[in-house]
């Protein structure tokens, strides 16, 4: 998965691979795609009215910035190992967490960046308060981390293993 220390994020070759490829067909096939709606919106006549070239012009717009994200993320990307399956909290690992030692009142979730999030797991940023709170910790350990309203929680790691995509 990916871990980020300031400029550099670290990711495994199979996330490097799916990365370079979303964004070689945002600057091939998909652009080629976009510029001809464009185009054919545009032979529709007026613009100012024409509903047609103003969403495929977002549609663009959207691209393009997903473009430069992946540029920035690629060119600053180290590509490692994923994490050891030692019992350590770190990024590429999903976590299970006991709120308050509640072992009954748990969260299980990826900690990777955002580019991993998907609807079959949670997944927290190591940069977030809760990120940051759990990594480096081993299993059993509590860890710290505060909330919105400046207060301090304190959660156990009761589990962590390398994410199996």
């Amino acid at each position: 998965m990916t871990q980020t220390s300031e400029n550099v994020t670290w990711l495994t070759q199979e996330a490097y691979n799916k990365l370079k490829d979303e964004l070689e067909h945002l600057t091939g096939p998909a652009r080629t795609e976009i510029a001809a709606k464009i185009a054919a919106a545009r032979e529709e006549g007026d613009l100012r009215e024409n509903g047609g070239y103003h969403a495929a012009k977002e549609e663009q717009g959207k691209q393009e910035l997903r473009v430069r994200q992946l540029t920035q993320l690629l060119e600053n990307a180290k590509v490692g190992e994923a994490p050891a399956a030692n019992g350590a909290v770190a990024p590429g690992m999903v976590v299970t967490i006991a709120f308050d030692g509640d072992e009954d009142d748990t969260l299980t979730f990826l900690l990777a960046s955002r580019e991993y999030a998907s609807a079959d797991i949670e997944t927290y940023s190591p940069q977030s308060p809760l990120g940051r709170g759990v990594s480096g910790k081993k299993v059993g350990a509590d860890a710290q981390y505060e909330l919105p309203n400046g207060k301090l929680a304190t959660v156990k790691i009761l589990k962590a293993v390398p994410y199996q995509a």
